[in-house]
């Protein structure tokens, strides 16, 4: 069964629903992103008996701006109370506590950021939306001397972002701050089958620019990313499952590694694989992995199949979010041709409209070995030179 939420869902997801005759909820939310009336649609009524009947049903959907209709209709299951473990990372933190019992975190209401002592918290730290997305609202503190720019920020964080999405996905009333958390991040798309076992399904290493970078700009995989690391994030994802009972559950795990191997979840996104039908749709132009199909059909990837023909391939997913500090109101339009002659090997675009969200798109890449520079090039891009102003 199929969960299709705003603000966007892939062609490939759409094609991928088609081909498999999968069930898809007829909210009014999907109908508006989905006009094709040959899809298996099924009634919001009738989704709620199946899942009633068998709590354990396979549900997958493509965003958290779902989560409304599950705490609606399926308040009788587990799958409530099992996302809020998740989307709310204090929550989360409370419950991996005994895990890592010495990490600092700290949830903060918005209202008394202006008066928390700060000498009383572990610099650095990271102060987020307990309840976000992406990484908005996101700051890195590393010095008392920082808090009273960042909180300025802050506050023009929340004036900006609210009202792109709904408060189960994004709430900036109620903040965590936790002490960073040291190593290299990664994203891993995941699923828990009927039996409970943790199946990974991608791995993506999240680069940044700089130490104060907290941006999504570009996500990369390749077989050295997914094997140096399959062992220690499988580990990881086994001990979250056994806590929280998932079965026939699909995640979004985001983790740090440090250069010993300890790893930290930095939070988890239920039911479903990365936002705007990211991640999930990389495996398949990276590695011909469906992950919609495997969740849904119990499959595994063969890995040592995948890569014999990836040896040297790095695959990328790149965000194109507005950081050039230009208005939306003041741009004519976005030279995505451009853009897109930057890079060795564009496998897709994806356009978004101007001043819909804080984005321009999305591109997916497939880099060669020693070509990384076109990688670090537009990571560090502030994308002035594709912008055309009015």
């Amino acid at each position: 069964m199929i969960l299709i939420g705003k603000p966007y869902v892939s062609d490939f997801l759409i094609e991928t629903i088609k081909k498999n005759n999968f069930q898809l909820v007829a909210t009014a939310e999907a109908k508006e992103l989905i006009t094709d009336e040959s899809l298996n649609w099924i009634s919001e009524k009738k989704a709620k008996e199946i899942v009633l009947k068998n709590p354990n049903h396979l549900i997958y959907s493509n965003s958290e701006n779902t989560i409304s209709w599950v705490e609606a209709n399926l308040s009788e299951t587990k799958r409530p109370e099992q996302i809020k473990h998740f989307k709310n990372k204090i929550a989360f933190r409370e419950l991996l506590k005994d895990v890592y019992p010495n990490y600092f975190f700290k949830g903060v209401k918005f209202e008394d950021l202006d008066t928390i002592s700060i000498h009383d918290l572990p610099f650095p730290f990271i102060i987020k939306p307990a309840i976000g997305f992406f990484s908005l609202g996101v700051h890195k503190v590393d010095e008392p001397s920082e808090w009273s720019e960042v909180l300025t920020k802050i506050k023009t964080d929340i004036e900006h972002i609210k009202g792109f999405y709904p408060t189960e996905v994004l709430n900036t009333n109620n903040f965590i701050i936790e002490e960073c958390i040291e190593g290299e991040e990664y994203a891993i798309d995941c699923y828990y089958n009927n039996e409970g076992e943790a199946v990974i399904l991608n791995m993506m290493h999240h680069i940044f620019s700089s130490g104060k970078d907290v941006s999504d700009r570009v996500y990369s995989t390749s077989k050295e990313i997914i094997t140096s690391n399959l062992e220690t994030v499988q580990n990881l994802v086994n001990i979250i499952g056994e806590k929280t009972e998932l079965k026939n559950f699909p995640i979004h795990i985001e983790v740090r590694i440090d250069s010993k191997g300890t790893i930290i979840p930095i939070e988890v996104n239920p039911m479903r694989f990365g936002g705007w039908c990211t991640t999930g749709d990389v495996a398949y132009y990276a590695f011909g992995i469906n992950s919609y199909e495997y969740f849904l059909y119990d499959k595994k990837p063969n890995w040592d199949a995948i890569f014999k023909q990836k040896e040297d391939k790095k695959y990328s997913l790149i965000l194109l979010d507005n950081n050039s500090g230009i208005n939306d109101s003041e741009i004519a339009s976005f030279d995505y041709d451009k853009l897109l002659s930057d890079f060795e090997n564009p496998l897709l675009l994806r356009k978004i409209i101007i001043g819909e969200y804080p984005i321009f798109g999305f591109v997916f890449t497939e880099t060669s070995k020693g070509n990384e520079g076109e990688l670090k090039s537009i990571l560090t891009s502030n994308l002035r030179k594709y912008i055309i102003k009015k």
